[in-house]
């Protein structure tokens, strides 16, 4: 039997293909040249096409082998959200991004899928956003989308899930929440073991029912002794 993330691959590679089709169709909706915040388009219903300015908070296809594509994510003062791009743009985290494009969902994760390159205008580079410090418990609905920073003890030992990467499962005493890396980042949790205290930053994510927390690079796992 084919794996969620395997059906994920395949339902979502039609679903991007329905999308940039119907954006490119002579009779889809105009893209808007207003920009609104990251934080009102997540409130707009999925369908709408908006157009937002954020600051790249991941490089682009860094979580290719669950998300299947070489997006990025992008977050403002207030909120975050994942950008869906086919082809790597080259995005790096701190880059200014302008982005226009359809929301949409990908196994409860809400995204932005610009029906083009020449939808994502790439500026100058700036100063990346400082990952929010939360509680295990509290990285979900209100997180998604944005560059977290969680601390607690490894509850579960790291497993693979390859094709896509490899899953840990951490808590600080207020819940456990899903660490998820991917193999494009290159993070090697040979080290790890049940009971030590790690520091893990990265993208607020979702994955059907579960919450999870993608590391970057290796960088963004650290042990605390």
């Amino acid at each position: 039997m084919a794996s969620l993330r395997t059906i994920r691959a395949l339902v979502f590679a039609t679903l991007f293909t329905l999308l940039t089709t119907s954006l490119a169709a002579p009779a889809a909706v105009a893209a808007p040249t207003r920009v609104i915040s990251i934080a009102k388009a997540r409130n707009l219903p999925l369908g709408t096409v908006v157009t937002v300015n954020g600051t790249a908070t991941t490089p682009s296809g860094a979580f290719e082998s669950s998300f299947f594509d070489k997006g990025f994510g992008l977050q403002d003062a207030h909120a975050g959200i994942y950008v869906s791009r086919p082809a790597d743009l080259e995005v790096r985290p701190g880059r200014l991004v302008r982005v226009t494009g359809k929301l949409a969902d990908s196994f409860g994760l809400l995204i932005l899928v610009p029906a083009s390159e020449a939808d994502v205008a790439l500026r100058h580079a700036g100063f990346q956003p400082p990952p929010k410090f939360v509680a295990t418990s509290a990285v979900g609905e209100s997180t998604e989308g944005k560059l977290v920073r969680v601390l607690g003890k490894i509850t579960q030992a790291p497993t693979s899930d390859l094709p896509y990467g490899y899953k840990f499962w951490i808590n600080d005493g207020s819940g456990e929440v899903q660490i998820f890396v991917n193999v494009e980042t290159g993070i090697d949790l040979a080290g790890l073991r049940l009971g030590q205290r790690v520091l893990v930053t990265g993208f607020s994510g979702q994955f059907e029912t579960a919450y999870e927390v993608l590391p970057r690079s290796p960088h963004d796992i650290r042990i605390i002794h």
